[in-house]
């Protein structure tokens, strides 16, 4: 039986975030659960101290760490990635290098039950959320990690809105589709929203450097070897607001999409996702021969093979380790290239998408009756934008509630998977 959590380490990059760390610090300050460190890391590329572009980004990292500096607590560390001749060389920089560093300082220095904690520099949460985290791996001790449920909240500049509604519409209904066709990759991988206990970051090797996407990878990476909580009590707020940090995620999503490209986050229609679930549900099938699924065509141009399967029959002993085999090898990346993939063959309308699905699952929203156990009602008129939609010209009084909706579905799901 495994020992109490212990010890939660919060890790934290930063850049260009003088602005905003200081209220995540708050936040964390504000902690009814007082058993905890938090890392620091301020980073930057160090050739952009010679770039006329990028130099007030390094100045901004400064006036950071000057900020740091100030901090009498003996809980903060700081990793100064930042100070001319300290930063990143041009191959390996970014956010995902920053957690990597991060972490690993962390695992030389933990316990294995301690928690690591991954948050953003512009997170904002309850005073409640670190023992909400500590009672998760308590009561889930085998879990490899939490992904924790998020709200982003309304920041009162209408257009900004829009894109991070519009956004988050297109999370949660990817994410809410998953859970429906009973994927194991039904997570929201948010790095300002993931724990883990310290144990589950060695199983694994830890935590691949990636320049953008690196907690899509890493939950991914858990999730091969072990159950991921989705649900807490608590929730995580993220930032909203325009960034280039990275080179993809919310921040560019929302740039993207205040100019109305919303290409790279279509809104699926949910027969694609019936088409994976029909293939999830051949697998048996195809341990004793090779037969058409409705991912065939895409795989084997995926994985270069005719038979994608062949190498993963020919390995497992019976049928139970070859289907195991199946979800690893169609993992969450491979289920979204597939929808990617066929999503650009045929002309989309991202509002017909979500109409649809509301209509074949959901029909009862059309009559002001909540989903389960939704507190969202729609009233008349709103009901009457919904089945009109236009993203472009929809109100945000309705694109919040097309995200709330969607939101007590997904948290619907994501209790019911509580074992």
């Amino acid at each position: 039986m495994k020992e109490q959590p212990g010890v939660i380490h919060v890790a934290l990059p930063a850049m260009n975030e003088a602005d905003y760390l200081p209220g995540t610090l708050e936040c964390l300050w504000k902690q009814s659960y007082r058993g905890f460190h938090v890392w620091v890391c301020m980073n930057q590329p160090d050739h952009w101290w010679d770039d006329l572009d990028k130099v007030h980004i390094c100045k901004n990292n400064r006036k950071t760490l000057d900020y740091l500096s100030g901090i009498e607590n003996d809980r903060l560390h700081v990793i100064d990635r930042s100070s001319k001749g300290k930063g990143w060389n041009e191959k390996a920089y970014g956010v995902g290098q920053a957690r990597k560093v991060l972490m690993d300082n962390i695992n030389q220095f933990a316990h294995e039950n301690d928690i690591i904690l991954s948050l953003d520099a512009d997170t904002a949460f309850h005073g409640e959320y670190l023992a909400s985290v500590k009672s998760i791996f308590t009561r889930y001790p085998n879990a490899v990690a939490l992904s924790n449920p998020y709200y982003h909240e309304l920041s009162a500049n209408e257009r900004l809105d829009r894109s991070m509604l519009r956004y988050e519409i297109y999370m949660r209904h990817y994410a809410t589709n998953m859970w429906r066709i009973g994927s194991p990759y039904s997570f929201t991988a948010l790095g300002s929203a993931i724990a883990l206990p310290v144990w589950a970051y060695r199983k694994i090797g830890g935590i691949t450097a990636k320049k953008s996407g690196e907690d899509f990878y890493f939950l991914q990476k858990l999730r091969k070897t072990g159950w991921i909580c989705n649900y807490n009590y608590e929730k995580v707020y993220p930032g909203t607001r325009y960034s280039d940090r990275v080179f993809f995620g919310t921040g560019p999503a929302l740039i993207k999409g205040s100019s109305g490209d919303w290409e790279s986050y279509p809104i699926y229609d949910h027969s694609l996702f019936d088409e994976v679930k029909a293939t999830y549900g051949l697998f048996p099938q195809l341990y004793r021969k090779p037969i058409q699924t409705p991912m065939s065509a895409f795989l084997a141009a995926q994985f270069r093979d005719p038979d994608p399967f062949a190498a993963l029959r020919k390995n497992a002993s019976n049928e139970e380790q070859f289907v195991a085999a199946c979800y690893q090898k169609i993992d969450g990346l491979r289920v979204l290239q597939f929808l990617k993939s066929e999503t650009k063959k045929a002309a989309r309308n991202d509002e017909d998408a979500l109409m649809h699905f509301f209509e074949t699952f959901y029909p009862q929203i059309f009559e002001g009756k909540p989903v389960g156990a939704s507190k969202t009602l729609l009233s008349e008129t709103v009901i009457a934008e919904l089945q009109a939609l236009q993203f472009e010209n929809a109100s945000i009084e309705l694109l919040n509630n097309i995200r709330n909706l969607l939101q007590d579905i997904e948290t619907a799901y994501q209790q019911d998977d509580l074992p």
